[in-house]
């Protein structure tokens, strides 16, 4: 499933990133934070607004902002961690 409209609170495994969907700067930003393939994230909230973007996510410690479109071009699958 797409990371856009996956289900929040729900621990996800990132199985691929289309990284030419997304612009060279956010793509960069994206890899040190540590969102690559493999990686264990958690939708935790969408934006308040019309588009419900930006959508907030928890990788590791940390909560990161992504767009709907950068959340797009990310597939994820279910995880038991």
């Amino acid at each position: 499933m797409q990371l856009d409209i996956a289900p929040l609170r729900h621990l996800l495994r990132v199985e691929s990133i289309d990284w030419s969907a997304i612009p060279d700067g956010e793509a960069q930003r994206l890899r040190s934070l540590g969102v690559d393939e493999g990686a264990v994230i958690e939708p935790l909230h969408r934006g308040i607004l019309f588009f419900r973007d930006p959508l907030a996510i928890r990788v590791g410690r940390m909560t990161v902002a992504l767009r709907l479109k950068v959340a797009a071009a990310i597939r994820c699958s279910a995880t038991e961690q």
